[in-house]
């Protein structure tokens, strides 16, 4: 487990990630990796579709989803990039550490 800092890094986290790819001769998505997306701060937006626009999948997002998110919106995001609400530490890790076998 490795905690990359605030969601300013999360540049240098998609480098960390796409580097260990490279050297595992695999894609980001197909990593033993989860990214938990806090929405603490209006720039978490501009870090999420940052994200989305490399294909990143399987992120985590809350603790609260922003108004923005309508109902709809979150199902496409589901069905597409297999976004998650966060829900409970304990299921959170349970799901991150098994989808990492």
């Amino acid at each position: 487990m490795l905690d990359v800092g605030q969601c300013n890094d999360s540049y240098s986290a998609i480098r960390v990630a796409t580097a260990l790819a490279d050297a595992f001769q695999t894609d980001v998505n197909s990593l033993p990796l989860t990214i938990v997306l806090s929405w603490y701060e209006q720039k978490a937006v501009a870090v999420l579709l940052a994200l989305l626009s490399l294909g990143i999948k399987g992120m985590y997002l809350g603790p609260s989803l922003p108004a923005f998110i309508s109902p709809n919106v979150l199902q496409y995001l589901v069905d597409t990039f297999n976004i998650k609400p966060i829900s409970t530490p304990d299921e959170d890790l349970k799901e991150s550490l098994k989808a990492g076998l």
